[in-house]
């Protein structure tokens, strides 16, 4: 497999119930500078998804619990858009076009050459980039959508009131830096709003809805304000 350039950080995770199969796989994208996490059934994949948010998942379709179409079709119904391309020794033509139907990106059949595996790799992720490019705000695994009001951690939606989604919104644009109570109250609330219990009660809002999906993003500073890392905290 040639090497080439990879963004910084990018996490794919490997799932295949052949030990063989997934050990070079993974140690083939390692080698090319991604970011790569393994599991062997569809329940450590869902797992896995939730607390590592992949940016693209290489997903065996014939594992011992439960198969990759109904991996995927999981993941889509709990509102998961990661990118996935299914890796199976099936060849009819129906299966290929029911697994694209769940919501999979592409399809490879085995016996696959790395070199070819690598290709679609990269196809998929420059699609799902020019997709989301200027327009979408990340930290850790939190994503928001700026055009679509959509926000998404751990690649699960999560619901915001307009005034909490304004309020993450300024978090995202000024992340890893200290915001005082006073320069969120100014440009968060419209109207002058000089209560910092209503800021106080807005933050814990927030953190209960994101703080469900995994670790805490929110850090308070004593008597001084708040500040979203880039980073989960412990």
């Amino acid at each position: 497999m040639d090497a080439h350039e990879v963004s910084p950080g990018t996490r794919l995770l490997v799932v295949d119930d052949e030990p063989a199969i997934l050990d070079v796989l993974a140690t083939s994208l390692r080698f090319l500078g991604y970011e790569v996490r393994e599991a062997a059934t569809g329940a450590e994949a869902l797992a896995a998804v939730r607390r590592q948010a992949p940016h693209l998942i290489l997903l065996d379709v014939m594992l011992p619990d439960v198969d990759g179409f109904e991996v995927v079709r999981r993941l889509r119904q709990g509102g998961s858009e990661v990118p996935v391309i299914f890796l199976t020794a099936r060849e009819s033509g129906q299966d290929i076009v029911g697994g694209l139907d769940l919501g999979a990106d592409d399809y490879i059949t085995k016996p696959f050459r790395l070199a070819e595996v690598a290709a679609r790799v990269r196809a998929v992720l420059r699609r799902g980039e020019s997709r989301t490019a200027a327009r979408v705000l990340s930290c850790a695994d939190l994503e928001m959508d700026t055009e679509t009001y959509e926000v998404r951690r751990a690649g699960v939606r999560v619901d915001l009131s307009p005034t909490e989604f304004r309020l993450l919104h300024h978090l995202l644009l000024n992340q890893n830096r200290v915001l005082t109570h006073a320069q969120l109250l100014e440009h968060v609330w419209d109207f002058g709003e000089s209560d910092p219990g209503v800021l106080k009660t807005y933050i814990s809002y927030l953190r209960r809805k994101l703080d469900a999906l995994g670790p805490c993003l929110i850090e308070t500073r004593r008597a001084v304000g708040y500040i979203l890392r880039d980073r989960a905290t412990p």
